[in-house]
């Protein structure tokens, strides 16, 4: 194999780690923007559950205090 052979395949397999890197970028910026979406709607879900909770159990405040004798 000539230099210049070897000179083409390096610099032919750079060019081709470039194109995957670019690809693999925008496929983990794609998976970044999906998370941030999910983040957001479990936050959501989890307001939700906890003001449900709230709603479900008798308020502490109302019931009158015991005395101890």
């Amino acid at each position: 194999m000539s230099w210049a052979a070897s000179a083409y395949a390096a610099i032919r397999k750079i060019v081709l780690l470039e194109d995957r890197m670019e690809s693999l970028s925008t496929q983990v910026d794609g998976l970044a923007t999906t998370f941030s979406e999910l983040d957001r709607r479990l936050i959501r879900v989890e307001a939700k559950f906890e003001l449900l909770e709230r709603m479900a159990s008798p308020s502490r405040r109302a019931l009158p205090e015991k005395s101890e004798k």
